[in-house]
């Protein structure tokens, strides 16, 4: 039975948080979340970790109940690793734009025009994407993989183009790149950042790859959002300015309350434009609701899943070991 609401005609977060804490223990479910999510609901995540991270978890836990907490393609790699878990969603809606830009008859389509090419598919992609790939990829992972592919082998890699061209400058290999994008990583602005860093020149960038180039040429540190973290929190700076989600600010708040973090600004001089539409629309509200009811809850067909399954299956084989680059995540709300 959920708790009465408040005067307000709404639940507390106190009340949300209350059955959250019942409803895990009874339906034997583990929340996952990704950094990018709120902060509240990063801190009463039983795990908060990067694509890599989370996609391991998925893969291992026993719970019966995977509640994820990020956008729709996560949970899908949930379902595609332990197809005998339910997953749920706190919101169907929550998208990408890079898997909007990439549909899967498309791909197929650019995959057939390149049949010598093998396929790196950044896990920012749908389920049907996935079935059309050779190995997954996450911005943790994607140069360990592509040093392990021999130099005459062609690379096409989707759907990033920012993470593709980064990607190809370090590793010195040519690619053919789909020509997507991250509306979030998109929005910030080049002259802004180079105002900020005026104002804060003692101050290192720590951008995502998924920045177009003209960011990350300002950026002291490139990689994916454990590895920003890890950055920040091992360097010896006080001030860092982030250009990425502004979610991934509330773990290194709460990991060096004695520094200071600053967004990357966007196109207006702040970084409010930044958050990404998808991740928020994740609530406490609707987190509990699906936890309750496990309903919104991801359904791929087997033979979909399968053929999904044997690229990620391959990015797990050829990722590097779970190192201690990633911060231990705090411990539950409760």
């Amino acid at each position: 039975m959920s708790i009465p609401l408040t005067g307000q005609g709404a639940p507390s977060d106190a009340e949300l948080l209350e059955e959250i804490n019942r409803l895990r223990v009874e339906k034997n479910a583990v929340i996952l979340a990704h950094y990018y999510q709120d902060g509240k609901i990063q801190d009463l995540a039983d795990f908060v970790g990067d694509s890599l991270d989370l996609s391991r978890k998925a893969a291992s836990t026993d719970a019966d109940v995977i509640v994820f907490c990020g956008v729709r393609f996560m949970a899908e790699v949930a379902k595609i690793l332990s197809p005998e878990k339910t997953v749920v969603l706190p919101d169907m809606d929550a998208g990408c734009s890079l898997e909007d830009s990439c549909p899967a008859d498309e791909f197929a389509a650019f995959r057939a025009k390149h049949p010598d090419h093998i396929s790196l598919t950044y896990i920012n992609c749908s389920a049907a994407v996935k079935t059309h790939s050779d190995i997954i990829i996450t911005s943790s992972n994607a140069r360990h993989i592509i040093d392990q592919i021999p130099e005459d082998q062609p690379i096409l890699l989707a759907p990033d183009q920012h993470l593709g061209g980064y990607l190809a400058k370090e590793s010195g290999r040519d690619m053919v790149l789909w020509p997507g994008s991250c509306i979030v990583h998109e929005r910030f602005s080049e002259k802004e950042l180079i105002k900020l860093k005026a104002e804060h020149p003692d101050a290192p960038v720590a951008a995502h790859p998924e920045c177009p180039a003209h960011i990350l040429n300002h950026a002291d540190h490139v990689g994916s959002t454990s590895s920003i973290l890890k950055y920040v929190l091992e360097h010896e700076a006080d001030t860092f300015i982030i250009a990425t989600e502004p979610g991934i600010i509330h773990q290194m708040e709460k990991m060096s309350p004695e520094k200071t973090f600053i967004g990357a600004p966007g196109m207006d001089g702040n970084c409010n434009c930044n958050q990404c539409p998808f991740m928020a629309l994740n609530t406490l509200e609707k987190l509990r609701n699906c936890l309750r009811d496990l309903t919104p809850v991801i359904e791929i067909n087997e033979a979909d899943r399968i053929a999904a399954k044997a690229p990620l299956d391959r990015m797990l084989e050829m990722s590097p070991p779970m190192a201690q680059n990633r911060p231990p995540k705090s411990g539950r709300a409760y």
